[in-house]
């Protein structure tokens, strides 16, 4: 019996969704690991940067200069900076630019909700209070075992804000279609996958389609763990000595075709339901038809009892 548990190597291909208020699915690539610590220490560089430079100034020409400036003046002034540099201004630059900070601008990520939408002050708010005890206070390092730990990589920030952070640009690589191996196409015609489950199709889709970028054995490894896990759900089995990848490509052809003919069936059912629909029921006139002989003999009849005839006498009146 096959084990229908996802393993890591299926994890890494299969895409990760988001279910819009629409209820469509989207796929989205969440950032790396290694993207979210390069636009992090490019955030810490541009805000420590920033800073520096206020508090230098502030020192030299503003009251930190003064020799006779009370230490609760200082230390005030000295807090409103820190506050400005690390709460504020992160705060105010998320906000406006709906989930981007100059770190996330170079890396190409932005940070959204979990469903997919921007942003509000309220997930920003939280993201940075939450930041400045585990990115300044501990250097990051929360930050950095949190998103290792966290599906969508994820820090303790987003956890409690219910964001994360997506990747943007994406390298655009054109896949080819799948094609269906002539050896195959006899069995594949008489192949029953109905039993197929749904994630391993999109499984082997994503495999195929990135075969070319992998290394030979690590591309083998695969094709034959996904050709093994796919086999159970397909009877008959597929000629002795068949190729896993060609295996595999033969099954998601046919099963593509097959829901393509359904749905093209289904169309045609529903066009001929719809013309049908539209044609004019017997002895119903259509609105705006001249009037016949054959058309609405039913009103005709209570029209002819709602006049009467001249010189009837009214049954109510008598007249």
């Amino acid at each position: 019996m096959v084990n229908e548990t996802e393993t890591s190597s299926e994890r890494m291909m299969t895409p990760d969704q988001v279910i819009t208020g629409e209820a469509v699915a989207l796929e989205v690539a969440t950032a790396s690991v290694g993207l979210r610590i390069l636009g992090g220490l490019l955030d810490c560089m541009v805000y420590g940067a920033g800073l520096i430079i206020c508090v230098t100034t502030w020192s030299q020409a503003g009251p930190g200069s003064d020799p006779g400036a009370s230490l609760a003046v200082v230390l005030t002034h000295l807090m409103l900076i820190l506050v400005t540099w690390i709460v504020l201004i992160p705060l105010a630059v998320e906000t406006l630019s709906r989930g981007r900070s100059p770190g996330r601008l170079v890396t190409g990520c932005r940070v959204v909700r979990d469903d997919g939408g921007a942003v509000t002050v309220r997930h920003s708010l939280v993201r940075v209070l939450v930041g400045t005890i585990e990115i300044w206070l501990f250097q990051g390092w929360p930050a950095a075992c949190a998103c290792v730990i966290t599906k969508r990589g994820k820090r303790l920030g987003d956890l409690l804000a219910g964001t994360y952070v997506l990747r943007e640009r994406t390298s655009a690589v054109q896949h080819h279609p799948l094609l269906m191996p002539p050896e195959l196409a006899a069995w594949a015609g008489q192949a029953d996958m109905r039993a197929l489950p749904r994630h391993l199709p999109l499984v082997a889709r994503t495999f195929l389609q990135r075969a070319s970028t992998m290394t030979p054995a690590s591309r083998t490894r695969l094709a034959s763990q996904l050709a093994g896990a796919v086999a159970p759900y397909v009877w008959p089995h597929p000629p002795q000595g068949t190729h896993p990848e060609r295996f595999l490509a033969a099954v998601l052809c046919e099963r593509r075709d097959r829901e393509f003919a359904i749905a093209h069936r289904d169309r045609e059912i529903e066009a001929h339901d719809i013309h049908r629909l539209d044609q004019i029921p017997y002895g119903v006139r259509a609105p705006g038809a001249a009037d016949s002989g054959q058309g609405r003999p039913l009103e005709r009849r209570r029209g002819a009892r709602a006049q009467p005839s001249p010189g009837a006498a009214d049954p109510f009146t008598g007249s």
